[in-house]
């Protein structure tokens, strides 16, 4: 909130007028009294199109060093005996993201009234998931919440490290696929158009190559407008699909199947599952809750099938491990490395072992794709431009024989 405040400042006895944010007028007020005013008017400024914070944010409101900053620093705090009050207060000044600080403002109203931390978490699910939400609960129904929220600050660590191998090692042909549509665009429309025009002027025979050419590039400079439709139809159709439960499941069955990307985002998945199950084990989070939100982060519906199975066949009285050795989701490596940690009662320690294994696997795996995929793309779009760009040529050489 945002107060506008008139004061006398005790040690001049002049007024001083200013603004002042606090999460309530109460806080605003201590905060005033302690700078050494005398308060004569403070009130809230109400938000307008003039004085608003415009705030737009895409994606998660905080980035995920933010995030895991804000883990170790509280653990830190709270390890040193600081009230989770005054730490979650002096943690609110100091972080970057302007929703993120809301957030920490109206947490701190929260924690004042008496509502738990991981209850008052709980009304914002964009920057604390139900994972974060689920073990802060049980590090306060433990009394180990600083070593909890350490725990965090890794798995989001480990957790990020992963998905950004995964990300970069995608990126490269997703960006040289763009390009390439670009430089044929162009080609079709711009360049070719006229180079045609001017070879066949002269006369001579159109190559069947020539002619299929000259039609798409026809078609994208008359009909242009028929392309796009058809891509925002293809969008909305694969959107569609998307939202159908069958649909989505049969898209990310194909994700997982897709040829050389598929087994790295298995991997990707397996290691998160794992990471994630062993520390909801370590935090003592009731197994079946641990297996709700492993299925829920997930966000692959082959995968949820698989734990929602487990769940009933620990609900049956049956080990956790038997479905998902039934699964080719998972390899015989991590349901026996599950089986032993049942029968030893050490599940957290060798799921974390399987998560370690598989983020090592994930990196490795990123960069040999990398390595490999390069050359690959680029030898994909010189066919593709020296195609047309012989297509361009071949009435040249009719002419030529003519001559």
């Amino acid at each position: 909130m945002l107060f506008l405040y008139k004061a006398i400042d005790a040690k001049t006895g002049k007024q001083v007028k200013g603004k002042l944010n606090a999460p309530s007028k109460e806080v605003a007020t201590t905060e005033l009294k302690g700078k050494g005013l005398y308060i004569s008017e403070l009130k809230e400024q109400k938000d307008s199109v003039l004085n608003a914070d415009l705030n737009i944010t895409i994606g998660s409101p905080v980035k995920n060093k933010d995030f895991v900053i804000f883990c170790r620093q509280l653990a830190t705090l709270i390890k040193a005996g600081t009230p989770i009050l005054d730490s979650v207060r002096l943690l609110s000044d100091q972080v970057s993201s302007k929703p993120f600080q809301k957030a920490l403002d109206a947490i701190y109203e929260d924690l004042r009234s008496g509502i738990p931390f991981s209850e008052a978490c709980m009304k914002y699910p964009k920057i604390f998931d139900k994972v974060f939400v689920n073990m802060v609960k049980a590090g306060e129904t433990s009394g180990d919440l600083e070593g909890v929220l350490d725990r965090m600050a890794a798995f989001y660590e480990k957790g990020h490290k992963v998905k950004e191998k995964v990300k970069s090692a995608m990126m490269y042909p997703i960006a040289v696929s763009i390009v390439a549509v670009i430089v044929v665009v162009i080609l079709l429309t711009q360049v070719l158009p006229s180079l045609l025009n001017n070879l066949l002027s002269m006369g001579g025979e159109i190559p069947v190559p020539t002619k299929v050419v000259m039609a798409i590039s026809d078609f994208l400079i008359e009909k242009w407008y028929i392309a796009i439709l058809f891509v925002i139809l293809f969008v909305l159709v694969f959107m569609a699909f998307r939202q159908n439960p069958k649909g989505r499941y049969m898209l990310d069955y194909a994700t997982l199947k897709m040829p050389v990307f598929g087994p790295l985002i298995q991997k990707q998945m397996i290691a998160r599952i794992t990471r994630t199950m062993a520390s909801l084990f370590k935090s003592s989070v009731p197994v079946l809750q641990t297996l709700t939100m492993s299925a829920e982060i997930a966000n692959n519906e082959v995968v949820a099938k698989v734990l929602n199975e487990s769940k009933e066949s620990l609900r049956s009285g049956e080990s956790l491990s038997d479905p998902l050795a039934k699964s080719w989701l998972f390899p015989k490596m991590v349901t026996h490395m599950i089986k032993v940690g049942e029968e030893t009662g050490q599940i957290d320690t060798m799921l974390e072992k399987v998560a370690d294994f598989y983020e090592d696997e994930v990196e490795q795996m990123a960069s040999r794709l990398s390595s490999i995929i390069e050359p690959l793309m680029i030898a994909v779009l010189g066919i593709i431009v020296g195609t047309i760009v012989l297509a361009a040529m071949l009435p040249m050489f009719s002419i030529y024989q003519q001559i």
